[in-house]
Order: structure tokens, then sequence, then C-alpha cells
């Protein structure tokens, strides 16, 4: 039996059909104008449209303060007095437990205990242990959580790197920057969504990579923007002389148009992504020079920083930095900061390295705070892995190194959404194994995503026949350090 009601839906006209179309048409030119990413991925690839959150995030951009090297938690942030008792003798087998150790170690035929040359104390309302060669971050570690079992896979300095930063131990994998700038874009037209500031410190380093900052296989205009150490933050930023902005205008365009040509007789990608480029460097030539200018930081803001946040490739300007590239709306600022692979000297080489980031590294929190910028910006400090209970090599009463450790190592994250004023993890009393509450590098990687509005499940692309994504096939939202 015929349904009417069906019959009725099926007899539309031609002025209906036109009508409801119109309508249809209408409203996808309005969303492509209060929503431009909604209707289109430039990328190329699968998953969300550029700009589109998964859900309600917390944060807005990220600042990561990455201490290159991998400082020693045990002389910092993981307070273990045992150790100190212990002085000289063997690592129990029933801790170490036959886990992998570095070429560096492997064959010692003693693994002599050494505690923290420094003193530890109690902080905040939480009572978190800091480290004496930390004051500055101790007095704010009510406005951080301070994570503990952080681990990861990789027990050597260029994996662990690559795998902290892209979330695989080889090469060719999109950073997380990058990732973020894929999924979320940029805040500021005129600037990059990804930036990237070196500095080096007083101790032995290691270094840092291009890859480290790569886009991968996604579109190159994701590859995060370095910014040189010297002066002039971004080379050949000013037109040369007898170019004006209007012949650069002209001169861009006409190139546009021949990249055009080319993108339509070969359909390249890349040749999309250097138009865009292109433009983006012509904006850059009127929004870096703002942003990167400091003569304006008033006095007490010099004085918060540290007066080395005024000598341009310091760790202390580029935090100032960071803070201004993420006021201005970058999405991702990261930070190297080399010199912390103390082998051996290390009371003297960790206090040199402690001494250039401590006032800084709480500065940013301080200034971030009171510019009302901490709830949406989020800061992460910490290296690639941590560092050994004992001592690698000949030790003495004034005189030790800590090989790599991968097992257990702390870092600290504050603002957008992280539960303020915590400490989450814990290690056993020797400061070896993890005992409570691990978090892997992907259970990290996880985190930040989701505190950014994206889950890093569905954010993936299609790559050589496979979907990849920043955390691989594995990574848990730490709900435990959410506000």
């Amino acid at each position: 039996m015929s349904n009417p009601f069906f019959e009725h839906k099926l007899n539309i006209n031609r002025r209906h059909f036109l009508g409801k179309l119109g309508l249809g048409v209408g409203g996808a030119a309005l969303g492509t104008l209060m929503v431009p990413e909604l209707f289109k991925n430039s990328m190329g690839g699968e998953g969300m449209p550029l700009g589109l959150k998964h859900y309600a995030s917390k944060a807005k951009r990220i600042i990561y303060l990455f201490q290159n090297g991998a400082p020693s938690q045990l002389e910092s942030f993981d307070y273990k007095p045992l150790l100190n008792k212990m002085f000289g003798q063997d690592l129990p087998e029933s801790i170490r437990q036959g886990q992998r150790l570095t070429g560096m170690t492997a064959n010692q035929e003693k693994f002599p205990l050494v505690g923290s040359h420094f003193g530890f104390k109690q902080y905040g309302k939480s009572q978190t242990w800091v480290s004496d060669l930390f004051p500055n971050i101790a007095k704010i570690t009510d406005d951080i959580c301070m994570i503990k079992s952080v681990h990861t896979e990789a027990i050597n300095h260029d994996p662990a790197l690559t795998f902290m930063q892209t979330g695989a131990q080889q090469g060719n994998r999109p950073s997380m920057g990058a990732w973020m700038s894929y999924g979320l874009g940029s805040e500021n037209k005129n600037l990059p969504a990804y930036c990237v500031l070196l500095s080096r410190g007083k101790g032995n380093g290691q270094g840092v990579y291009s890859k480290l900052w790569s886009n991968g296989f996604l579109d190159s205009t994701h590859q995060g923007v370095q910014f040189s150490s010297g002066e002039d933050p971004i080379l050949y930023l000013n037109n040369p002389k007898g170019i004006d902005g209007a012949n650069r205008r002209k001169m861009l365009d006409h190139l546009a148009e021949l990249n055009e040509m080319g993108y339509d007789e070969f359909s390249d990608a890349g040749i999309q992504a250097k138009i865009k480029q292109y433009e983006m460097a012509y904006r850059m030539q009127t929004a870096v020079p703002e942003v990167t200018d400091f003569s304006k930081e008033p006095d007490h803001i010099v004085k918060l920083y540290g007066s080395d946040c005024m000598i341009p490739g310091t760790y202390a300007a580029n935090c100032l930095m960071a803070r201004k590239l993420s006021e201005s709306g970058v999405r991702f600022v990261q930070l190297y900061h080399q010199g912390w692979d103390q082998h051996g000297n290390l009371a003297n080489e960790m206090s040199g390295q402690a001494k250039d980031v401590d006032q800084a590294s709480a500065a940013l929190i301080t200034d971030l705070k009171q510019r009302g910028l901490l709830d949406e910006t989020l800061v992460i400090w910490g290296g690639e892995f941590g560092r050994t209970n004992y001592c690698q090599g000949k030790l003495t009463e004034k005189s030790y190194g800590r090989d790599h450790h991968p097992k257990a190592y702390s870092i600290w994250m504050a603002g957008g959404g992280i539960k303020a004023g915590t400490s989450f993890g814990e290690t056993d009393e020797f400061g070896y194994n993890i005992v409570q509450d691990p978090v892997h590098v992907h259970d990290l990687q996880a985190t930040i995503m989701h505190l950014m509005g994206l889950d890093h499940e569905k954010l993936t692309y299609k790559y050589l026949g496979r979907r990849f994504r920043l955390t691989d096939i594995s990574g848990h939202v730490v709900k435990g350090i959410l506000a």
C-alpha cells in the first residue's frame, strides 16, 4: 500500500527544487564567510579541517621550554635522601632488574649510588620538593604541576629527542608543533603558527637538528620557523635597497601567477605551499619587527626575566620572545636550551645550567599570569629522559656524573587546563623505577593535544597508505593532571 505522505515528498516541482537548492548554496556561502576553514582542507590530507577543534579546549597556545640533554631529576625535582645515606654502595640488582643500559656504563662492574650534591626543600601548598638549584621555580610551585613519573623507550639522545618531539624515534615524522599547526592553524595570519628559538648553556651540549621541528609528510607550511640567535631574529626580513613595499608586492603577485601556471600543469601541492610561504614572508615583514622589539619592555619586566633577556640568543631573551610571540597569537613556540648532558662534573656544570634557566622560566609563568594569559597558555618544562641514580665512571666526594635513564624522570607543566599546585606520579626510594601513575611520552603528547582541544586518535594524516598520528598507536590522556 502506497504512503501518500511519502509520495507527496517525491512530487516536488521545479520551482520548489530550485528554491531549496538556493537555500543550500546560500547557507554554504554564509558558512565560508563565518568559518572560512570549515569548507576547505588545504593540506590535502584526511582528518579534521584546519582550524576546527574536536571539543572545547583549555589552552589556545603552547610554550615548550625544552631542556636539551636531559637534566637530572635527582638534582632538581625528585628528592631521594636514601641515595645520600647509601653513598658509594652498589645499586641492588633487585632495583635494577637487568634493565637496559647505555654503552657508557654497561661494562661497569659496580653501580655506586650517589645522592644530590644540593639540598632540597618543600614549597607551596602542595609541599613540592625543589632543589636549591632552582630558587625561582620554587616560588611558583603553586602555579605548576610537577610530574615525576615520565618514561620513554629511547635511551640515547637523538632517538629520545626525536621521540619526544615527533612521537617516533626515526625521522621524517611531523613534529608536535607541525601537528598543532595542521590541526588548528594560526591565530595571527601575519605570523607563523609554529616558531623555534635556540639557546646554548654552559654545560656539555647535545645538538639539535631541523628534523625536530620538521613538517615531515605534512604540507611544508607547517614546518617550524627557526628564529636566529643574533640581533636579527629573521634574516633578510627587510627589502634590499631600491625595493619598496609596492615593488615587492608587485613582484610577488607576478611570481604567484607563474607558480599558479606551474600548479595547473603539474598539480604539485608543493607549489601551492611555496605560494603560501612567500605570502607569509611578505606579511612577516610588518609583524616581526614589532614582536621582536624589546626596547619598549618596561624596567620591571627586564628585572623579572633578568638582565640577560636583553642579550639576543640567551635563554632569558628567548623566554621573553616566547611570551611576545604567544601574546601575538603564535600557536606553538618551542625553545631548545642546550647543555644538560652531565656525564661527569655534574655539580659544577648543572649549577651553571640551572642559573641560566631558573629565573627566566619562573618569570615567564609570572609574566603570563599577570597579563591574564596563563589560563590559555600551556607551558611545558623538561628534557628527553632522566639520569641514573648511580655514578658513571669514578665516584669521589666532590665529583660525579650520571648516565641516561629512560625509566623515570621529571617535568613540569603550567597554565592551560593543568591542575596547579600539585605533584603527580612517584618513583621508588632509589629514584629508579616508577611506583605510581606512570606517564609515557605518548600519554604526555595525548594530554597536550587534549588540552588544545584535539583528540590524538582523530587528528590523522594519510601517508603511504597508512593513517599516521602524533601518538602512533598508543597514548592516553592523563586525567589526573587536568584542572
